[in-house]
């Protein structure tokens, strides 16, 4: 889940913040965001200052830039709550995640200016007419690399108001966050994908020169065995040269008798039976579609079921060998 946080000055944005910080969500500021680069130019962190800042980088890369360098610091296994929205932009930017929703936090004006005096920042206006001066410079502007709060408003998907106490801005913050839950659509790979995808990460640990292949062994949906392609145990790794065949960037198909390297569904095999750990009727889920060699270990195993994810060059004698012993053989591409 991520939320952006919209409103004018002093409505309780950072209030907001505060508690959803308290209920798990990690937290960005487009405001802190300026402010490295602030500091990273040397620039005084004034409102001004930030303000013109933002702008520039708004003309000079994009209006949507601020949320741009958000996201890039965001992790999609967590909750994020954003807040310092103040471009339409960087709304949108924020919108076109799955699981984005903004929020706007609005107050009286008087009750804001209230606010802005006690928390007394740098640069802050002291009277009443300067801060409505400056509301009415950062409400609207024909400029899309400046801000624009109005126009930003209108993007929100939520409205909360906080003119009265602190209880009555998180039980509405509560009564969003639950109304967003309940909606919340969840985009979860099917065991197939699931599967595949942890046996590309298996292939990371791969040491071949030509091609990273991984195998993972399932049973009940539970990973019984992995390997990886790559030199036997106790033999050179073959990115340190222990496959010459390898090393020399031999032609597909060519030399075979002279590659050292284990495939990875036979070294997923293997490492069933040193353990002894039983395979009968499993499914093998591997990176690239089996070899004749490991078709026929496959077969020989009891495995019942190979998924695979890429075509691997010259196995038609392979697939129709699988497909005589009855084993299922699925191409899951993504």
């Amino acid at each position: 889940m991520l939320i952006g946080l919209i409103g004018k000055n002093a409505a309780g944005k950072t209030t907001v913040a505060e508690y959803l910080k308290s209920k798990g969500f990690y937290y960005y500021s487009l405001s802190d965001i300026l402010r490295e680069e602030a500091e990273h130019s040397g620039i005084f962190p004034a409102r001004d200052n930030l303000i013109k800042l933002g702008n520039e980088l708004r003309k000079k890369f994009g209006p949507g830039i601020l949320s741009t360098m958000a996201l890039e610091k965001i992790k999609f296994d967590r909750n994020y709550v954003v807040d310092s929205i103040r471009n339409p932009e960087e709304a949108r930017v924020l919108k076109r995640q799955a699981q984005a929703q903004l929020f706007f936090i609005d107050a009286q004006e008087r009750v804001r200016f209230e606010r802005l005096k006690a928390r007394a920042r740098p640069g802050d206006p002291r009277t009443f007419e300067e801060f409505l001066s400056l509301e009415e410079k950062e409400a609207q502007n024909s400029d899309d690399a400046m801000q624009n709060i109005e126009a930003t408003i209108l993007l929100a998907d939520k409205k909360i108001e906080n003119n009265s106490t602190l209880q009555g801005l998180y039980r509405q913050v509560d009564q969003s966050l639950e109304s967003k839950a309940s909606a919340q659509q969840f985009e979860r790979p099917d065991w197939d994908r699931y599967f595949i995808e942890v046996a590309k990460t298996v292939a990371t640990r791969s040491n071949c020169v030509k091609r990273k292949v991984a195998s993972v062994i399932v049973k009940d949906k539970r990973i019984i065995s992995t390997g990886y392609n790559g030199t036997p145990r106790g033999v050179k790794n073959c990115n340190e040269g222990g496959c010459v065949r390898c090393n020399s960037f031999a032609e597909s198909g060519t030399k075979l008798d002279e590659c050292v390297c284990s495939h990875g569904e036979e070294n997923a095999i293997v490492q069933a039976s040193y353990h002894g750990v039983p395979i009968k009727d499993s499914t093998l889920y591997t990176t690239f579609s089996p070899c004749l060699m490991c078709a026929k270990m496959i077969i020989n195993s009891g495995i019942k079921r190979v998924v695979f994810n890429e075509e691997y060059p010259l196995n038609e004698t392979a697939a129709r060998i699988l497909n005589e012993a009855k084993i299922e053989l699925v191409q899951h591409r993504f």
